[in-house]
């Protein structure tokens, strides 16, 4: 089922080239690998679609509600949060549950604007998953899919997510061509990466894609941050900014990069929650002598109970919006200005949340990089298609178009994030360095970010970008073995067109 966004989206020139070749090749294939075709062909025109994943009780939804601005999705336990909810941009604001039968059902929202945690409608076991359709403005270019938590001990809910995000075969033909995989994904981890998050991540990544994936589409964030133990200098986002370098290192390659946030914050001063009347409270518990201050941040209990101007339930609220961590920063602000407005102290704890990084390192992986990944994963399920029909003959001639595709000049961004993948994967070994080279040439789109001299002169950068494409060319002719050559030759390709690009600024 399309949505009028998908009918009227202009395509990007990648993924307007992938779709040209699935038309012309329809006549050339089987109806059933042209049924996958038609598939491919709605998910190109559809927005770039990301999955937000990761354990249970990381603080997923809470991402999910700040990321989209708004509180709809429940972060409580319930029926709803066993199952993949898509939040798409819709005219009419609505909830629709996809039965696994194909039938569907309207839902309201709860009073409070949410969807309902419990959906009231028996089994869940029949639920597919549920569509939430939304007028805003985020969601225009941007499809979010918000999963129940990996690790759970609900293997319905982890198999329910698994189904939604491959179109298993068991769900009927309505509902897998509603639900399409996700082209990339956003794993929340929180302090301790256990053994397993590789794993889970790696069977993640390669379902939203339906092929290994690797920093090509995938970023991490540590969400909770606020949590962690401060250092000696008692900061500390700075010692959750360390933490997050080091589960970076843990994580890598299969993430791009993981960065620190404080989700819940982010959720009550993104989606209106903090109000005039919370700041108001704050104002008057900022007039607290010090000691008496410091005793209630003790712990929660403390600040609920102990006496003070502000009611016990006032408290109550204050802390399930802002938690010790950001009730300390909000009153500390309003001490070093007293006539800070209600407006700017919500900016302020926006601010110290995170979620501006956060949301420009999706910028700058997926949104950027949007074409280019959308018609990667097209040809990634192009090529599964074909090969999943048996037929020798069809398979050589979506072969034989998909490599005339890739010898256009502006295909070369799918051979660098083909690049990508082997590498980060494993498929082509490369020393650490070269690795690490290979990610981040191809890691952004931020020309500056992809030379690793963010902040330095344009005459600097170009000369960087010829001397690296020149140290490639000779590599891949001379070091190399014949696989680390091909992807040696496409690295080399990117730095000249970086040179090219450069020159011209």
């Amino acid at each position: 089922m399309s949505t009028e966004s998908e009918q009227r989206r202009v395509l990007g020139p990648l993924s307007a080239a992938v779709a040209n070749m699935c038309t012309l090749l329809l006549p050339q294939v089987s109806p059933r690998t042209g049924a996958g075709f038609g598939e491919v062909l709605r998910r190109l025109r559809a927005p770039l679609q990301v999955a937000v994943a990761g354990r249970i009780s990381s603080g997923k939804s809470t991402l999910v509600n700040a990321l989209i601005g708004r509180r709809v999705a429940p972060t409580a336990v319930g029926e709803c949060t066993k199952l993949v909810t898509r939040f798409s941009y819709g005219t009419v604001d609505r909830v629709e549950v996809i039965f696994r039968d194909g039938a569907r059902q309207v839902l309201p929202f709860d009073a409070d604007g949410m969807i309902p945690a419990d959906l009231g409608l028996g089994a869940v076991e029949r639920v597919s998953h549920l569509e939430a359709y939304l007028t805003n403005a985020v969601l225009r270019d941007l499809t979010v899919i918000d999963t129940p938590g990996l690790g759970s001990l609900d293997t319905a809910s982890v198999a329910r997510t698994d189904a939604v995000l491959n179109g298993d075969g068991d769900l009927d033909p309505v509902s897998a061509d509603a639900v399409a995989g996700a082209e990339a994904v956003l794993y929340v981890v929180t302090q301790a990466v256990r053994a397993d998050d590789q794993q889970a991540l790696l069977a993640f990544t390669a379902a939203t894609a339906r092929r290994e994936a690797g920093p090509v589409n995938a970023i991490a964030v540590l969400n909770k941050a606020d949590t962690v133990s401060p250092g000696a200098d008692g900061d500390v986002w700075r010692a959750a900014a360390q933490l997050a370098g080091q589960q970076a290192a843990t994580l890598r390659p299969r993430v791009a990069d993981v960065l620190p946030v404080i989700g819940l914050l982010a959720e009550s001063a993104e989606t209106g929650a903090f109000t005039s009347a919370d700041a108001d409270a704050l104002r008057t518990l900022a007039a607290l002598d010090e000691t008496t201050w410091e005793t209630m941040l003790v712990s929660a209990d403390l600040f609920t109970t102990w006496e003070a101007p502000v009611p016990a339930g006032t408290r109550a609220l204050l802390l399930a919006k802002l938690d010790l961590y950001g009730l300390r920063g909000a009153v500390a602000a309003l001490r070093a200005e007293p006539a800070l407005s209600a407006g700017e102290l919500r900016r302020r704890l926006l601010a110290g949340s995170g979620l501006a990084a956060v949301r420009g390192r999706l910028d700058a992986v997926f949104r950027a990089r949007a074409d280019g990944i959308k018609a990667a994963a097209a040809i990634g399920s192009i090529t599964a298609l074909v090969h999943a029909s048996g037929d020798p003959g069809e398979r050589q001639r979506v072969h034989d178009a998909i490599e005339v595709l890739l010898t256009r000049p502006e295909a070369h961004q799918l051979r660098l994030l083909e690049a990508l993948t082997l590498v980060a994967t494993g498929a082509v070994d490369l020393p650490a360095d070269l690795a690490d080279e290979v990610l981040r040439v191809g890691g952004s789109a931020e020309v500056g970010e992809r030379l690793g001299l963010v902040g330095r002169p344009v005459a600097d950068l170009a000369g960087y970008a010829l001397e690296r494409a020149s140290w490639w060319r000779s590599f891949a002719s001379f070091g190399a073995t014949p696989a680390q050559s091909r992807v040696a030759h496409v690295v080399h390709r990117a730095y000249f067109l970086l040179w090219q690009e450069l020159r011209q600024t």
